[in-house]
């Protein structure tokens, strides 16, 4: 017997995951932009990876990249 999976909280407004949808600038666009593609998956159509890339890395609060930490040499 398979375990049940326990319920995904999702925003009211949207249906979407909350997780999805913290840390967003504009809930209801990055909402809209996930369902969007979603429903384009589903269909088969074709997908711009680039685009949704970034409007998702637009959409972050913190605005910038995030630095690489660099190596310390092991003497």
């Amino acid at each position: 017997m398979t375990k049940k999976q326990r319920r995904v909280p999702k925003d009211k407004k949207t249906g979407v995951p909350k997780k999805y949808l913290s840390g967003s600038k504009n809930r209801s666009a990055k909402a809209a932009e996930i369902k969007r593609t979603a429903e384009a998956y589903r269909k088969g159509e074709y997908i711009d990876i680039k685009a949704v890339s970034k409007s998702r890395t637009k959409q972050n609060v913190s605005g910038k990249k995030k630095k690489t930490t660099k190596r310390k040499r092991k003497s």
